[in-house]
């Protein structure tokens, strides 16, 4: 069964970071053997947005923000990992990587 993750990307401005984090985090699943749902929060308002099931059947849950995503309290049960946008942007698989090393280790 292939690892899952979700993710919401959100910016103050909502353009074009949010949509190239999102971009990022999809290409690293890709290469790392990831299944992804991206849920992004920008200008036109939230797209691909998580269900309950996604979050309750995901292996890790990233928050790619530089504002608080609307519909925060959705993960209140769950370990979150919170990244800055340009960590998505520029290091999205090392961030993965960081994420899978922190919960072998827990």
């Amino acid at each position: 069964m292939a690892k899952k993750f979700v993710a919401v990307c959100a910016c103050t401005m909502g353009l074009a970071h949010t949509f190239m984090a999102a971009q990022a985090l999809e290409d690293a699943a890709k290469e790392l053997g990831y299944d992804a749902k991206i849920e992004t929060q920008g200008a036109d308002g939230i797209q691909n947005q998580l269900t309950p099931e996604d979050i309750a059947s995901a292996d890790m849950i990233i928050l790619a923000v530089a504002v608080k995503p609307q519909g925060y309290e959705r993960f209140d049960n769950y370990d979150i990992y919170e990244i800055t946008m340009q960590d998505a942007i520029k290091n999205a698989k090392g961030v993965i990587r960081e994420i899978e090393e922190d919960q072998a280790n827990a």
